[in-house]
Protein backbone atom coordinates (compact mmCIF):
# COMPACT_ATOMS: atom_id res chain seq x y z
CA UNK A 1 0.00 0.00 0.00
CA UNK A 2 0.78 3.38 -0.74
CA UNK A 3 0.46 6.61 1.06
CA UNK A 4 -0.94 9.32 -1.37
CA UNK A 5 -1.34 12.99 -0.69
CA UNK A 6 -3.35 14.97 -4.10
CA UNK A 7 -4.24 18.54 -3.99
CA UNK A 8 -7.96 19.37 -5.28
CA UNK A 9 -8.86 22.62 -6.38
CA UNK A 10 -11.25 24.44 -8.40
CA UNK A 11 -12.97 28.03 -9.04
CA UNK A 12 -16.26 26.97 -11.49
CA UNK A 13 -18.68 25.70 -9.54
CA UNK A 14 -15.95 24.40 -6.89
CA UNK A 15 -17.87 23.04 -3.52
CA UNK A 16 -19.70 20.91 -6.05
CA UNK A 17 -17.25 19.99 -8.09
CA UNK A 18 -14.88 19.26 -5.01
CA UNK A 19 -17.62 17.33 -3.17
CA UNK A 20 -18.36 15.01 -6.45
CA UNK A 21 -14.16 14.22 -6.64
CA UNK A 22 -14.75 13.42 -3.25
CA UNK A 23 -17.42 10.62 -3.74
CA UNK A 24 -15.14 9.37 -6.70
CA UNK A 25 -12.24 9.10 -4.48
CA UNK A 26 -13.97 7.64 -1.57
CA UNK A 27 -15.90 4.69 -4.02
CA UNK A 28 -12.15 3.86 -5.47
CA UNK A 29 -10.38 4.11 -2.39
CA UNK A 30 -12.20 3.94 0.69
CA UNK A 31 -11.09 6.11 4.12
CA UNK A 32 -10.04 9.72 3.43
CA UNK A 33 -7.95 11.87 4.92
CA UNK A 34 -9.86 15.55 4.25
CA UNK A 35 -7.83 18.86 4.87
CA UNK A 36 -9.45 21.77 5.63
CA UNK A 37 -11.36 23.67 2.61
CA UNK A 38 -9.06 26.85 1.89
CA UNK A 39 -10.30 29.68 -0.16
CA UNK A 40 -7.73 31.55 -2.18
CA UNK A 41 -6.97 34.26 -5.09
CA UNK A 42 -6.24 32.99 -8.57
CA UNK A 43 -1.98 32.66 -8.72
CA UNK A 44 -0.90 33.64 -12.15
CA UNK A 45 -3.78 35.45 -13.44
CA UNK A 46 -7.07 37.37 -12.93
CA UNK A 47 -9.56 35.21 -12.30
CA UNK A 48 -12.17 33.70 -9.63
CA UNK A 49 -11.37 32.41 -6.50
CA UNK A 50 -10.27 29.11 -5.76
CA UNK A 51 -11.53 26.63 -3.57
CA UNK A 52 -8.37 24.10 -2.53
CA UNK A 53 -7.71 20.97 -0.44
CA UNK A 54 -5.49 18.13 0.00
CA UNK A 55 -6.55 14.45 0.23
CA UNK A 56 -4.55 11.68 1.82
CA UNK A 57 -5.26 7.55 1.56
CA UNK A 58 -4.14 4.33 0.78
CA UNK A 59 -3.93 2.53 -2.70
CA UNK A 60 -2.12 -0.07 -4.25
CA UNK A 61 -2.68 0.90 -7.54
CA UNK A 62 0.52 2.38 -9.36
CA UNK A 63 1.72 5.49 -9.89
CA UNK A 64 0.89 5.95 -13.60
CA UNK A 65 -2.76 4.17 -13.32
CA UNK A 66 -3.42 6.90 -10.29
CA UNK A 67 -2.25 9.10 -12.68
CA UNK A 68 -5.14 7.77 -15.44
CA UNK A 69 -7.66 7.59 -13.09
CA UNK A 70 -7.47 11.04 -11.48
CA UNK A 71 -7.05 12.76 -15.60
CA UNK A 72 -10.58 10.59 -15.74
CA UNK A 73 -11.94 12.08 -12.66
CA UNK A 74 -10.56 15.79 -14.16
CA UNK A 75 -12.20 15.32 -17.61
CA UNK A 76 -15.42 13.75 -16.06
CA UNK A 77 -16.07 16.98 -14.04
CA UNK A 78 -15.01 19.19 -17.51
CA UNK A 79 -11.29 19.87 -17.08
CA UNK A 80 -10.10 21.28 -20.53
CA UNK A 81 -6.52 20.73 -20.99
CA UNK A 82 -6.25 22.98 -23.72
CA UNK A 83 -6.52 26.21 -21.82
CA UNK A 84 -3.30 28.05 -20.25
CA UNK A 85 -1.59 26.38 -17.61
CA UNK A 86 -2.56 29.63 -15.78
CA UNK A 87 -6.35 29.64 -16.12
CA UNK A 88 -9.64 28.92 -14.79
CA UNK A 89 -10.34 25.20 -13.77
CA UNK A 90 -13.28 23.08 -13.54
CA UNK A 91 -11.39 20.67 -11.39
CA UNK A 92 -7.37 19.96 -10.81
CA UNK A 93 -6.05 17.09 -9.24
CA UNK A 94 -2.22 17.12 -8.59
CA UNK A 95 -0.39 14.22 -6.96
CA UNK A 96 1.79 15.97 -4.52
CA UNK A 97 3.53 12.44 -2.46
CA UNK A 98 3.28 8.69 -3.29
CA UNK A 99 5.23 7.28 -0.58
CA UNK A 100 8.72 8.71 -0.35
CA UNK A 101 9.42 8.49 -4.28
CA UNK A 102 11.25 11.16 -5.69
CA UNK A 103 12.16 11.66 -9.34
CA UNK A 104 10.20 12.30 -12.46
CA UNK A 105 8.54 9.13 -13.11
CA UNK A 106 6.82 9.32 -16.63
CA UNK A 107 6.33 13.00 -16.68
CA UNK A 108 4.97 13.17 -12.93
CA UNK A 109 7.42 15.02 -10.97
CA UNK A 110 7.47 14.06 -6.96
CA UNK A 111 7.18 15.27 -4.46
CA UNK A 112 5.29 17.96 -6.42
CA UNK A 113 7.15 20.96 -6.33
CA UNK A 114 3.79 23.31 -5.65
CA UNK A 115 4.16 21.75 -2.12
CA UNK A 116 6.87 24.93 -0.86
CA UNK A 117 5.80 27.32 -3.58
CA UNK A 118 1.91 27.49 -2.64
CA UNK A 119 -0.06 28.19 0.47
CA UNK A 120 -2.83 26.56 -0.63
CA UNK A 121 -0.75 23.52 -1.59
CA UNK A 122 1.24 23.28 1.79
CA UNK A 123 -1.04 24.49 4.54
CA UNK A 124 -3.80 21.93 3.92
CA UNK A 125 -0.63 18.76 2.95
CA UNK A 126 0.58 19.96 6.52
CA UNK A 127 -2.94 18.75 8.20
CA UNK A 128 -3.05 15.72 6.24
CA UNK A 129 0.49 14.66 6.32
CA UNK A 130 1.96 17.15 9.28
CA UNK A 131 4.77 13.94 10.16
CA UNK A 132 5.54 13.02 6.99
CA UNK A 133 8.88 14.31 5.34
CA UNK A 134 9.62 15.89 2.14
CA UNK A 135 11.47 13.21 -0.05
CA UNK A 136 14.19 15.35 -1.08
CA UNK A 137 14.13 18.58 1.71
CA UNK A 138 14.16 15.86 4.63
CA UNK A 139 11.79 18.24 6.56
CA UNK A 140 8.43 17.65 7.92
CA UNK A 141 5.48 19.12 6.00
CA UNK A 142 4.59 20.58 9.30
CA UNK A 143 7.93 22.27 10.08
CA UNK A 144 8.16 23.40 6.06
CA UNK A 145 4.37 25.10 6.51
CA UNK A 146 5.93 26.36 9.90
CA UNK A 147 8.71 28.50 8.04
CA UNK A 148 6.68 29.69 5.05
CA UNK A 149 6.49 33.20 4.71
CA UNK A 150 2.65 33.57 5.43
CA UNK A 151 2.33 37.00 4.38
CA UNK A 152 3.43 35.25 0.24
CA UNK A 153 -0.20 34.08 -0.23
CA UNK A 154 -3.62 35.36 1.20
CA UNK A 155 -6.09 32.31 1.83
CA UNK A 156 -8.52 31.31 4.53
CA UNK A 157 -10.58 28.48 6.05
CA UNK A 158 -13.98 28.01 4.36
CA UNK A 159 -17.41 26.49 5.50
CA UNK A 160 -17.51 23.46 3.60
CA UNK A 161 -20.14 20.24 3.98
CA UNK A 162 -19.17 16.94 2.60
CA UNK A 163 -21.89 13.96 3.69
CA UNK A 164 -24.03 15.99 6.05
CA UNK A 165 -20.44 16.85 8.51
CA UNK A 166 -18.62 19.45 8.55
CA UNK A 167 -15.01 19.11 6.83
CA UNK A 168 -13.60 22.33 7.27
CA UNK A 169 -15.58 26.28 9.36
CA UNK A 170 -14.22 29.63 8.42
CA UNK A 171 -12.14 31.41 11.06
Amino acid sequence: MAWVTLSLGSNMDAENKLKSCLDMLLLEFGDLSLSTVFESEAVGFKGDNFLNMVVGMNTEMPLDELSAFLKAVEKKHGRDRTQPKFSSRSLDIDILTYDNKAGNFNGIRLPRPEITENAFVLWPLSQVSAKQKHAELGHSFAALWDNYDKEKQKLWPVDFQWHGRFISRAD
